[in-house]
């Protein structure tokens, strides 16, 4: 636990030269052109006060790293330094990263990590590596003046009533840099200019074929997979289940459920010459039900399903459908499809259920419980855990640009007159119902914590269901996640007391429990209720908010132009109405049902932003937060692990028939910013 001492300022004593290294942060308005002070503050002796310029040079300018030489007693050691602005010059706020000080006499290097917007005539008091508990830090005072700021800058809101709690106003640090936002709008661009040729062609789809060529030609930069006369398969649509984007709703079969109306003769003929009762003995039987769906709100004209499907574990490691009813209750006009049925009525059974499985991602999956969920986590970070606070080093790499990503998406894709509102089935009022009813019941300790929740499906057994492909990757990053996240823990608090007396530990877990009512994230489940009093619980919650960021972010997220980009693979709207008789369809019902060509590059081009991976790998922090040499020690085994991941994720693409690469941690970013 780290601490420093304040010294008085002496002048005896020889004279040696310090070299003080400067960085202003690259971030908007960062650069200052305010005059500098600062005072090094050693073992029973202090420097200067200096004030550090370099003559006719434009110092302190954004992103750029200024070196001062100065001349001040010998110092045998530097616990602090002392710096502060005035409010000369026409830029006088300073965003300043860090300083390094060093020390030409003993060439020792010391290390003073800022990481703050510095106010105009106030006395910033900096430890070495400045990480410390709040308990154990002698300028309190400075600490609780940032939080309260940070408490004004980042106020929480529940923007749409029932939907997680969100930032009153995206902060200025939050927002995109210049040169990411620009990749993401000239990668939009580029796509638009591409699919001029599908734009200026109306109407809709000759064939399936005529909808196929399209990924055949310059149009894109690349084939979706999907398109190669593979979508269609039963294979394809259980791989869908466990290893595309929507992989956590697949669940181990003890019982047929009464509101499935399968029968053993139904669906014999699929078990390999099983009955009903051995298949489920052997753990070979699983399912997907909707019920969430039932009575969802749905555009005027449109339909969404609440389907319930039964899939096979086969001999071949394949899990394929055998059973889907559309509805939740049996009724003579909610029959049960089966494989057996015409080509296009099965292949209409299984785009209807995947209308309901997009639906449920594109809302709980992905918008309501990784980007805005996290955003709650995010700022109760923020407001009450200080710069200083080493569970604030730990967590602030996984934030980057989701408070904005939010609010560019509630003003753009999910608005009123939005992509989701436009091009999807159930239009933005089915989308928030759906996030309100999850969020009834969505646990932390349970639906945040991968092991539990595996669990929960009957699945965490990993002999159970082999092909599981995000299973097996997700439980490896969660592992190693979960290794990191405890050492480093383990770090700063060493007993009980630890926890007990750090209060900003405490009001932040407050904050994540309390009622949005009354402007807290009311997250359910949370470990100790809002009351951190164990390694166990800190841990608990740091795993789920960094995996969410990170690996949960990049399943959801990453495959989606693989996915939607080829519509009838994953339909986001179909035109029509539910199947009611298994009577035999024809490819024309199946191509009366998909959107039309504008439609279409519509969607593909949203999936296709969407995919773009952005940002840094994780691991790889794009700002250093982090200057311990212990927690930086864990650090590096974190991504030594994270490398050796890489690798076996890497060695298992070679021979796995469905690939899935989302997992590997040389593509999961380290937040959610895209």
């Amino acid at each position: 636990m780290g601490s420093c001492q304040s010294n008085e300022l002496v002048t005896d004593g020889s004279q040696v030269e310090y070299t003080i290294s400067v960085l202003t942060g690259d971030r908007k308005g960062a650069g200052t052109d305010a005059n500098v002070t600062i005072i090094l503050h050693g073992d029973g002796q202090s420097s200067g006060p200096f004030h550090i310029d370099n003559f006719l040079r434009n110092d302190f300018e954004r992103g750029k790293r200024d070196s001062f030489k100065v001349q001040a007693p010998y110092l045998n050691t530097i616990h602090m330094i002392e710096l502060w602005r005035d409010d000369a010059g026409l830029k006088e706020d300073w965003f300043l990263e860090n300083i390094e000080v060093h020390s030409k006499q003993s060439r020792n290097m010391y290390v003073f990590p800022f990481l703050r917007w510095v106010k105009e005539g106030y006395h910033y008091k900096i430890c070495h590596f400045d990480t410390s508990l709040p308990q154990d830090d002698p300028h309190k005072e400075q600490r609780h003046m940032e939080l309260a700021d940070k408490k004004k800058i980042y106020e929480m809101k529940v923007q749409i009533p029932g939907m997680p709690i969100q930032v009153k106003e995206v902060p200025e640090d939050e927002k995109f840099s210049f040169n990411y936002q620009f990749d993401l709008l000239k990668l939009g661009a580029e796509i638009t200019i591409k699919g001029k040729l599908v734009r200026l062609v109306s109407g809709d789809w000759d064939s399936l074929d005529d909808l196929c060529n399209i990924y055949k030609s310059d149009v894109f930069s690349k084939p979706t997979p999907l398109a190669d006369d593979t979508w269609h398969t039963d294979e394809h649509f259980g791989f869908q289940r466990i290893g595309r984007v929507n992989n956590s709703l697949i669940t181990l079969c003890t019982e047929i459920p009464e509101k499935l109306a399968v029968t053993e003769d139904m669906v014999k003929p699929f078990l390999e010459g099983m009955g009903l009762s051995a298949a489920l003995a052997k753990k070979k039987l699983f399912y997907v039900d909707y019920a969430i769906m039932e009575g969802i709100p749905v555009k005027s004209g449109m339909t969404v399903s609440s389907p319930i499907a039964l899939f096979y574990h086969n001999k071949k490691n394949r899990l394929v459908p055998i059973a889907i009813q559309l509805k939740q209750q049996p009724a003579d006009d909610n029959p049960v499809f089966l494989p057996s049925d015409p080509k296009y009525t099965w292949l209409a059974a299984k785009m209807w259920f995947n209308l309901a499985d997009a639906s449920y991602h594109e809302s709980v999956t992905h918008l309501g419980f990784t980007h805005l969920l996290m955003e709650g986590c995010v700022l109760a970070t923020h407001r009450n855990l200080s710069q200083s606070h080493p569970i604030f080093k730990l967590l602030a790499p996984h934030f980057l640009y989701l408070i904005d990503i939010n609010g560019s998406a509630l003003t753009t894709l999910i608005s009123p007159d939005g992509w989701v509102q436009n091009v999807t089935a159930m239009g933005i009022k089915g989308l928030f119902e759906l996030i309100q009813r999850k969020l009834e019941t969505w646990r932390m300790d349970v639906d945040g914590t991968l092991p539990k929740e595996l669990e929960s499906r009957g699945l965490l057994d990993q002999t159970v269901l082999s092909g599981y492909h995000y299973r097996d990757d997700a439980l490896a990053l969660y592992n190693i996640i979960n290794s990191y996240v405890t050492a480093y823990v383990a770090l700063y608090y060493d007993c009980s007391s630890s926890f007990a007396n750090d209060q900003e530990i405490q009001a932040w877990a407050q904050e994540l429990v309390k009622p949005r009512s009354q402007g807290g994230c009311g997250l359910l489940g949370v470990p100790g209720e809002g009351s951190i009093n164990n390694a166990a619980d800190l841990v608990c919650i740091l795993n789920c908010i960094i995996f969410t960021s990170s690996a949960g972010h990049a399943a959801a997220n990453f495959a989606q132009y693989d996915e939607y980009g080829f519509p009838p693979n994953y339909p986001i709207a179909i035109k029509g109405n539910l199947p009611t008789t298994k009577a035999a369809l024809t490819e024309s019902c199946i191509l009366n049902a998909l959107p039309d060509k504008a439609m279409t590059f519509e969607i593909i081009v949203i999936a296709k932003i969407l995919s773009s991976l952005g940002t840094n790998k994780l691991g790889d922090y794009e700002m250093k937060y982090i200057y311990d040499p212990k927690a930086e020690r864990v650090l590096q085994r974190f991504k030594k692990e994270l490398a050796e991941q890489s690798q076996r994720v890497k060695s298992l693409e070679k021979t796995r028939e469905f690939s899935f690469k989302w997992l590997d941690p040389e593509i999961v970013p380290n937040a959610i910013s895209i």
